[in-house]
């Protein structure tokens, strides 16, 4: 086993971002000091260059642009406060409603718009306020803001789902999208729990309880949103359309909405536009990177030599999975979750694979994995964009992060050793 082209490539990366290089960044200038261990300069250049481009021709990433449209355009159009005066109604009157609210709010604005920060955002931004005029803690607040705004990386639709099924080789994109349900909301259940428990030992109020009418008058008004996901994600699973045909109606649904609900006008649109066209340029540079890094990866044979390393530490099921897991939790906390799907799935996968672990299954352990990476400092994009919107610090937010941190722990525990909570549903629809 060469050691040469694995120290390069860790060691010339963490340099790299110590010196406040960015991501993307990088991923690329490591990737090419690797290669030019075994290969010279021209070819190594023209290399990373081709595998940048070529990292970005696929049919399926066309769904990423759109779904990042269709969510900027849902954060911006009215859907937040519907959704959550449909929550308010269902668990409004329970031990810690406004944390309640906050996370089936997040769940559901996740599950529309497929975005943990649109999700922290606008939760953020209409229930922080709320939460401290009940008497809830700022600090309290945001964390449960931050974990719960990571459920709608794993309830579709989801662009890190479709990043996954690209690093994986094939993964279905359908099947990946019906895994995630269960777990997304399983995740949003025992948060929850935790934060009923943190009300009631603070002895947060409660709030009034709501009428069957009640309920149904705010279930009809927030009907027209989550619709959306019967249509984006029905077509999908019934084969009616492809997932980036999905992403292009999902942009349609959500603007026709935007109009409807009187929230986005003309005037609005090319901010709305350059927003979303910003962050797909950020994501896309990810991918390409991250894409030229797991070929450089793969012609220095390092997931080979990783998978060996692995099985030759134990041939156990549950030992390895630990070990993944803990690595991928260790990894999390320094990257943000897209480059870390594109470089660790091809490294990782084959391993699993080996031991007749489910690619969809180990899809959706990892990518929950990666959501608790979202949280924690010191690269946790969704605890940055938390703490902003309650205009709170991270010291002090970290206390009351930590029981919420155990509970999706919980939920990852039970994902990675019950697969069929993940694969029950893509077996039901038959799309595995």
């Amino acid at each position: 086993m060469d050691y040469i082209p694995i120290l390069t490539l860790v060691l010339s990366f963490i340099v790299l971002l110590s010196i406040g290089t960015p991501v993307a960044w990088s991923i690329a200038i490591s990737s090419l000091l690797t290669l030019l261990v075994s290969i010279p300069t021209m070819p190594a250049l023209t290399t990373v260059a081709q595998r940048i481009g070529s990292g970005l021709d696929s049919f399926a990433l066309l769904a990423i642009p759109f779904f990042i449209l269709s969510g900027e355009l849902m954060n911006k159009g009215g859907i937040a406060h519907r959704l959550i005066a449909f929550a308010k109604t269902l668990v409004g009157s329970l031990p810690g409603g406004l944390a309640l609210i906050n996370i089936i709010s997040a769940m559901l604005m996740g599950a529309i718009a497929g975005s943990a920060l649109a999700s922290a955002s606008a939760m953020g931004g209409i229930l922080g306020p709320e939460m401290e005029k009940e008497g809830y803690s700022r600090e309290f607040g945001a964390a449960v803001n931050i974990t719960s705004a990571t459920t709608g990386l794993l309830i579709p639709p989801s662009n890190i789902l479709i990043v996954y099924s690209l690093a994986s080789g094939g993964a279905s994109i359908a099947a990946l999208f019906l895994a995630g349900y269960i777990p997304g909301i399983l995740t949003g259940i025992f948060l929850m729990i935790i934060a009923s428990i943190w009300a009631k030992k603070k002895g947060y109020q409660l709030g009034e309880r709501s009428s069957l009418k009640s309920v149904f008058k705010t279930f009809l008004i927030a009907v027209p949103s989550l619709f959306m996901l019967v249509v984006v994600i029905g077509g999908i699973v019934s084969g009616i359309f492809t997932a980036t045909e999905a992403s292009a109606i999902a942009v349609f649904y959500s603007l026709i909405l935007g109009f409807v609900y009187k929230e986005i006008s003309l005037k609005k649109l090319p901010q709305i536009l350059l927003d979303s066209s910003a962050t797909t340029a950020v994501v896309m540079l990810l991918i390409g990177a991250s894409m030229c890094m797991s070929w450089a990866l793969s012609y220095e044979s390092i997931p080979q030599d990783i998978s060996t390393a692995l099985l030759a530490l134990s041939d156990n099921k549950i030992v390895v999975l630990i070990i993944i897991n803990l690595l991928l939790l260790f990894v999390g906390i320094f990257m943000d979750i897209t480059p870390s799907v594109l470089i660790f799935t091809p490294i990782f996968l084959p391993v699993v694979t080996k031991m007749g672990i489910d690619p969809v299954h180990f899809g959706i352990m990892m990518i929950l994995n990666l959501c608790i990476g979202l949280c924690t400092p010191p690269v946790g994009s969704v605890l940055f964009v938390g703490v902003g919107v309650a205009k709170t610090s991270i010291e002090k937010v970290v206390k009351p992060l930590l029981p919420l941190f155990i509970a999706m722990i919980i939920a990852l525990f039970l994902i990675t050793y019950f697969p069929n909570i993940s694969l029950w549903l893509p077996k039901l629809f038959q799309v595995l």
